[in-house]
């Protein structure tokens, strides 16, 4: 595979008809592009129901030539993570023939990274290690929980209240807009992963008329708010953990850890119990172990170096187990992440909901039911009042693929995005790793949207094998 033309800040030519208002150079250098891709900056309204008021910064990456045919812009999900980067790995990922027709373009979106970040101040000593189970053992663990919650909500109201009412999927959609119209494009040609999906989405309702050729993969459910999505995740995520068992069962001669699936998920949870009373490192507990076994299920390539730390662990070695919980498990607050997610309509502002719910859950998914519902709690209390939802609707024509056991974005949420987009056509693979378009061989995938980018032509719904 060929990378395009590299867009550097010398190597951009900019087509005397097209003329977009960017000046282009090194991206941020905390930003983690590449040194080949190029960086701008646009102003766009903090509230685009005052047009000429407060304007905020967007940071714009780009690689290729910014004369090819298309401009793809792409978005990685999150919500709230940074694109600067992406474009990058896109546009090396790209077939040869497709990377000559697309110079490939990123953003940080409103609030996050280099694009007027939000900020809820220092964290870190509100998170911390090793954190209580994710699973209350009383009354009293679900209330430091619940305070934990508020107190990260009101800290973020303090040093970002102003920000918070605006960083809302439907702005972020404006701002694509405005990076078209930047960029000189009648159309803007779009890739979206995970959350990226209802970003696109919500910009195919908004602007159908600018809209390109579009590619959604790992799809998010438009019909339901984000609280009751991750209901839908919570038994994906239980049944996905049952394929991990099965797979290490099925690697017995390797791993010894059992030959069934429900053998293996009973050293699992002796290995939670000995660490909940004895946290690895100091700073590896039952909710880090959680941590560990939410990431893998994203993607199978994980998977090995999991079964790997678990063999460690019980002969005694939790190096391998440390060196995963610094990689995935020591997170602390995304403050972009909260601000997208608790502005969306439908979080219940009574916290016995969500305790109500979450009960209800844990009789289907008890390993993750509560993980998913502290991730989220601080919308609970969110200082700032929930924007409207954009009811997603749009007759373009747009390419979703899906992968069938995907536990982050359930195969449920696809089909329903499928019947929104009434133009769209559904690729599902019968595989389970998430967001995983042009980075997990699979040709049967990758060559039909090959096609559809080439041509503009939807493959007709179907079915694909799982990635090799």
């Amino acid at each position: 595979m060929a990378v395009a033309v590299l867009a550097t800040a010398t190597q951009l030519t900019v087509p005397a008809a097209a003329a977009p208002k960017l000046k282009w150079g090194e991206c941020p250098p905390d930003s983690g592009a590449f040194r080949q891709v190029s960086c701008a900056t646009i102003k766009v309204p903090l509230d685009y129901a005052k047009p000429n008021g407060k304007q905020i910064t967007l940071t714009i990456s780009g690689v290729g030539s910014l004369s090819a045919p298309h401009a793809l812009l792409v978005n990685p999900g999150g919500p709230g993570a940074p694109g600067i980067g992406l474009e990058q790995m896109v546009n090396a990922a790209l077939p040869e023939k497709v990377a000559g027709q697309y110079a490939v373009f990123s953003f940080d979106p409103r609030g996050v990274g280099d694009s007027t970040p939000v900020s809820c101040g220092n964290t870190s000593k509100l998170v911390k290690h090793p954190a209580l189970p994710y699973k209350p053992a009383n009354a009293q663990q679900e209330q430091q929980r619940v305070q934990q919650a508020k107190q990260i909500a009101q800290q973020c109201g303090r040093y970002a209240k102003d920000l918070l009412p605006y960083i809302t999927t439907e702005n972020a959609a404006r701002d694509m807009d405005r990076i078209r119209i930047a960029l000189g494009r009648d159309k803007l040609d779009y890739l979206g992963y995970s959350y990226g999906t209802k970003l696109g989405a919500t910009y195919a309702t908004l602007f159908p008329q600018h809209t390109g050729r579009m590619i959604l993969n790992s799809v998010v459910d438009p019909l339901v708010s984000t609280y009751r999505t991750t209901y839908e995740q919570d038994p994906a995520f239980q049944v996905r953990a049952g394929q991990l068992f099965g797979w290490i069962a099925g690697q017995n001669k390797t791993y010894h850890l059992g030959t069934t699936a429900k053998a293996v998920a009973a050293v699992w949870q002796k290995a939670r119990s000995d660490l909940a009373k004895k946290p690895a490192g100091k700073r590896a507990g039952s909710a880090e172990l959680d941590d560990m076994l939410a990431s893998a299920l994203y993607t199978d390539d994980l998977w090995s170096s999991l079964a790997d730390a678990l063999v460690q662990y019980r002969h005694g070695d939790p190096s391998g187990l440390l060196s995963i919980t610094d990689q995935f498990a020591l997170q602390s607050v995304d403050p972009g992440l909260l601000a997208y997610n608790c502005m969306d309509p439908g979080w219940p502002r009574n916290w016995n909901a969500w305790h109500s719910d979450t009960t209800i859950a844990d009789r289907h998914a008890p390993q993750f039911a509560w993980m998913n519902t502290w991730y989220s709690a601080p919308c609970a209390f969110w200082p700032v009042a929930p924007a409207k939802q954009v009811h997603i609707r749009s007759a373009v024509p747009v390419l979703l693929l899906q992968s069938r056991y995907d536990p982050a974005t359930p195969l449920l949420g696809a089909r329903r995005m499928h019947a929104v987009l009434s133009r769209s056509r559904l690729l599902t693979d019968n595989g389970g790793n998430h967001a995983t378009y042009l980075f997990s061989n699979n040709p049967c995938v990758d060559g039909k949207a090959e096609k559809y980018l080439l041509t503009g032509q939807l493959p007709t719904d179907g079915n694909c094998p799982a990635p090799s």
